[in-house]
């Protein structure tokens, strides 16, 4: 029997081999935003997993927008340049298709990375002020972002566009605009953290408008030969917030401008979130998502186990694996479940003769002899 997982995928015009991608994962390890050689090894070391999508990680489309002063950004020609130099390194090694994620950390800007806390850095300390929908904190004990005017609002929208350009001349292969995790676009969608009175809050319309109006500004520069999509937090998980039925109105919204695939994360908008947390804990949003609107749907979250993996696809809950930790942790994780379910991948000639007996038929295209 033919394992779905390891099916072949048309996303757009973009042909997958299987339907694992590696999602954008942060690494904290860029300088004023451009690629290090940690990305190199990294980004190398995922291109050769064996999945079909490599997406790099949430990348800032301004100093301002970035998470940490580590993160990784796309808004200057040495950004333009440190990257080049990676994905030529990386390219040269792997033909996996590579994308790239990019957005705004908006209130949650100017923070230490996981490793030191995560908590806001003050500006007498290397930091910037974060700008947000609405003087709102994230936490009651910080102090409040400054809110965007219009100014402000139409300068993320052009950084936006900027970076997509860029993207595209890097050659990148996909796109995927952030509207989750409680960065900025994900605070303008909330009513927890949007609390303006002006055409950009109040309705559900108003507050849609910001992400649309990037997405649609983002589409006009985007090849139409190269998928576009769009990560978003379902749910907030908080009462009164962000939810599963604004968000297929959302992605109903988005799938008219042209929106070529959803990933369907949660929350991250407020401390106050409970998320009833168990294996592939997501994957219903993704198959609400998908079933109401007919949009393609990655689901994310909890997914560890390649028969689980198999049974999202099988099932049609979802049409692509998104995995982070769990390929972090295993990288070769797609070697080891074509070997569980009868697929095969596709890797570097070098590491064919890692092949164990029992796994014989999982590397695509092996010829391998010794003396």
């Amino acid at each position: 029997m033919t394992s779905q997982l390891f099916s072949p995928f048309e996303l757009g015009s973009l042909r997958l081999e299987n339907r694992i991608v590696v999602s954008p994962m942060c690494q904290y390890s860029a300088v004023d935003g451009s690629a290090t050689d940690w990305h190199l090894i990294h980004l190398g070391n995922m291109a050769l997993s064996g999945a079909a999508l490599l997406i790099i990680e949430a990348t800032a489309v301004e100093p301002q927008g970035r998470i940490t002063p580590g993160c990784l950004g796309l808004y200057s020609d040495d950004n333009e340049a440190a990257l080049r130099r990676v994905l030529e390194a990386v390219r040269g090694q792997s033909d996996m298709p590579i994308g790239i994620q990019i957005g705004h950390a908006g209130r949650k800007a100017s923070s230490e990375p996981p490793w030191r806390g995560g908590q806001l850095i003050p500006a007498d300390q290397g930091g910037w002020p974060p700008v947000a929908p609405s003087a709102v904190p994230m936490y009651p004990q910080e102090p409040a972002p400054l809110a965007l005017d219009v100014a402000g609002i139409e300068r993320i929208r052009d950084a936006f566009v900027a970076s997509a350009r860029r993207a595209a001349a890097l050659g990148l292969d996909a796109l995927e605009l952030h509207c989750a995790h409680g960065y900025l676009l994900h605070e303008f969608l909330s009513p927890l953290s949007n609390h303006r009175d002006d055409r950009y809050g109040g309705s559900l319309d108003n507050r849609m408008r910001l992400p649309l109006e990037i997405f649609e500004a983002v589409r006009a520069v985007w090849p139409a030969d190269r998928p576009l999509g769009v990560r978003i937090s379902a749910t907030d998980w908080v009462e009164g917030g962000w939810d599963l039925e604004q968000s297929v109105a959302f992605v109903h919204a988005l799938k008219a401008r042209g929106c070529d695939w959803i990933d369907g994360s949660s929350a991250g908008v407020s401390p106050q979130q409970k998320i009833t947390l168990g294996p592939g804990y997501q994957v219903p949003f993704a198959r609400q998502i998908r079933a109401e609107t007919g949009i393609t749907t990655l689901a994310v979250g909890l997914i560890t186990e390649p028969q689980q993996a198999e049974a999202i696809i099988a099932d049609g809950d979802a049409d692509l694996i998104g995995l982070g930790r769990g390929l972090l942790w295993e990288p070769r994780w797609p070697w080891h479940a074509a070997a569980t379910l009868g697929g095969q991948v596709r890797t570097a000639k070098q590491y064919w003769r890692s092949l164990e007996r029992r796994a014989t038929g999982v590397f695509k295209n092996m010829e391998f002899g010794m003396r």
